[in-house]
C-alpha cells in the first residue's frame, strides 16, 4: 500500500525545452490539477453531512432518536480533526492524485454501506454501528484537504496563492449546497423505486456522484510540476517568496517535518488557535441553524433548509470575494482580511442572537428577513477566514510540510472548534440555558476570534 500512494519522483527538465511549449504545458496543467482539486475537494462533501440531512426521516423511523442523532454526527468532526493532521503528514510523502481519488471513493462507498444496512428497532445498536461508520468516513474525510494543499503548494507561487485558494476553497460550499439537492433526488428516485424507507437515498445517490468525480480526479491531478520534467512554479512564474528549508525537495520523516516545521513554529500555534474560533462560528452557527429555527419557530423545516442553502451558497461568493482583497489589497498577507472578516460575522451573530431572542419586538416576516440577512453576512464572511488560515498554514511552512502544517492547523479547527466547540458547548448551552446563550457563546467566539487574527499582523509584514 504504501508503494501505491508512493510522491512520484522528479523527472529532470530538459534545459533546452522550448519555452512557448513548457509554458503553454504548464497553463494546461494547472487548470486540470486546480480542477481536479476542486471538484474532488466539493465531493467530499457529498459524502459527509449525509446524516444531518436524513437524521428527521431516521428519528420518524424509529432507526435515531434525537440524542443519539447528534452523537453520531459529532463522529465525523472527531475523527476528521485527528485524521486531517496525521493523513497530513502521510500526503506529504504521498501522490496527491492517488490519496484524494482513493480516499474520496472509499468515503463514498462507506457512505452507501450507511444506506443499504438494514436496521431493526434497537436505537443503541442503531446508532453504535453509525457511529463506527462515521469514525470512518470522518477518518477517510481526511484525504481531501492535504492533498488539495500540497496541489496548490506546488502548483501556484505565494504572491498568487491566497486569491487561487480562496476560489478553491469555494469548492466545499458548493458540495455542501450540491448535497441538499442530490439528496433530495436520492430520497425521490428510492421512493419511485417503491422503498418504505426512502431516506436511503440521502446517503446513496451523492456518494454515487462523488465515485465519478473521483474517477475525473483521477484523469485531472498530477502530483507536482517536477514529476512532469517541468520546473518549479517558482522557477516557472520567477516567484521565491514564502519560506523555504534547504531540503525542499526532499521527502522528510514525520518527526522532521512536525517538529521542527510546525511545532516550533510560535505564528503557527497563533493560526491554529484562530482557527478554532473561525470553525467555533461557521459550525455553531450553519450546523445548528436548522434545529434553532425550527425550535424558535422561526421557520418551518423546508425554510430552515432553504436558508441553510442560501448561508452556504452566498458564501461561496464571499470566499472568492476575500480571496480577491487579500491578494489586491493586502498583497496577499491573510491577516488583515481575517481580522475584517471576523469582525463582520461577529456583526452578524449579533443580529441573528438579537432577532432569536425576540429582544425587539417585531412582525413574524420581519423576523424571517432579518434572520435571513444574519445567515447571509455570516456566511459571505466566514468562509474567507476558512480558506484563508489554509493559506497561513501553507506561508509558513517549506511546500514540503505544506500537508503537515495544514492538518496541524485542521486539527484545532475541527477537534477544538467544530467537535467541542461548535457542537459539545454550544449543544450543550442550547440544552441547558437555551438557544439565547448558546447563540451568544457564539458571538463571544467570533470577537476572540477578531482578537487572536489581529496578533498575526504585525508577523506578516515582516515575511512579505
Amino acid at each position: 500500500m504504501a508503494n501505491f500512494f508512493k510522491q512520484p519522483d522528479f523527472k529532470p527538465a530538459d534545459p533546452n525545452a522550448d519555452q512557448q511549449k513548457v509554458d503553454r504545458q504548464y497553463k494546461s496543467m494547472r487548470l486540470k490539477v486546480f480542477l481536479g482539486a476542486f471538484l474532488g475537494y466539493a465531493g467530499y462533501y457529498l459524502v459527509r453531512k449525509n446524516l444531518s440531512l436524513a437524521a428527521p426521516d431516521m428519528i420518524k423511523d424509529g432507526i435515531l432518536d434525537a440524542g443519539k442523532a447528534g452523537l453520531a454526527m459529532s463522529a465525523v468532526s472527531i475523527a476528521y480533526a485527528f485524521s486531517k493532521f496525521i493523513m497530513g503528514a502521510v500526503s506529504d510523502r504521498s501522490d496527491a492524485r492517488k490519496f484524494l481519488s482513493v480516499g474520496l471513493v472509499l468515503s463514498a462507498l462507506t457512505m452507501i454501506a450507511v444506506g443499504v444496512l438494514p436496521f431493526g428497532a434497537n436505537t443503541a445498536l442503531n446508532t453504535a454501528v453509525i457511529f463506527a461508520l462515521m469514525l470512518v468516513v470522518g477518518w477517510l474525510s481526511g484525504m481531501g484537504w492535504p492533498p488539495c494543499g500540497r496541489i496548490m503548494a506546488n502548483w501556484f507561487s505565494q504572491n498568487e496563492r491566497s486569491f487561487k485558494m480562496s476560489i478553491w476553497n469555494v469548492s466545499h460550499t458548493i458540495g455542501s449546497f450540491s448535497l441538499g439537492f442530490l439528496a433530495i433526488a436520492g430520497v425521490a428516485i428510492c421512493a419511485d423505486m417503491g422503498m418504505s424507507q426512502s431516506w436511503r437515498g440521502n446517503f446513496i445517490f451523492p456518494a454515487v456522484i462523488a465515485i465519478l468525480i473521483a474517477v475525473f480526479c483521477w484523469w485531472a491531478i498530477r502530483d507536482t510540476p517536477q514529476s512532469m520534467g517541468l520546473p518549479s512554479v517558482g522557477d516557472w512564474r520567477n516567484d521565491h517568496s514564502g519560506v523555504k528549508s534547504k531540503s525542499e525537495g526532499e521527502k522528510l520523516p514525520f518527526k522532521v517535518l512536525f517538529v521542527d516545521y510546525v511545532l516550533k513554529n510560535r505564528l503557527l500555534w497563533i493560526v491554529a488557535l484562530s482557527n478554532i474560533f473561525v470553525y467555533t462560528v461557521r459550525y455553531g452557527i450553519g450546523d445548528w441553524a436548522p434545529t434553532f429555527l425550527q425550535n424558535a419557530g422561526i421557520m418551518t423545516a423546508a425554510e430552515s433548509k432553504i436558508a441553510f442553502s442560501i448561508h452556504n451558497l452566498i458564501g461561496a461568493l464571499g470566499t472568492i470575494l476575500c480571496g480577491l482583497a487579500t491578494s489586491k489589497i493586502f498583497k496577499g498577507r491573510c491577516a488583515p482580511m481575517n481580522v475584517i472578516c471576523m469582525a463582520a460575522c461577529m456583526v452578524g451573530v449579533l443580529i441573528y442572537w438579537v432577532v432569536g431572542a425576540g429582544f425587539i419586538e417585531m412582525s413574524a416576516p420581519m423576523q424571517k428577513v432579518l434572520v435571513y440577512v444574519a445567515l447571509c453576512l455570516i456566511g459571505f464572511f466566514i468562509y474567507g477566514p476558512v480558506a484563508l488560515t489554509g493559506v497561513q498554514a501553507l506561508n509558513l511552512v517549506p511546500k514540503n510540510a505544506a500537508g503537515t502544517a495544514a492538518g496541524f492547523v485542521g486539527l484545532f479547527g475541527y477537534f477544538i472548534g467544530d467537535a467541542v466547540c461548535s457542537k459539545i458547548i454550544v449543544g450543550g448551552i442550547a440544552n441547558s440555558a437555551g438557544w439565547n446563550a448558546a447563540n451568544l457563546t457564539v458571538a463571544i467566539g467570533a470577537a476572540i476570534g477578531v482578537v487572536l487574527c489581529a496578533i498575526l499582523i504585525p508577523s506578516e509584514k515582516k515575511l512579505s
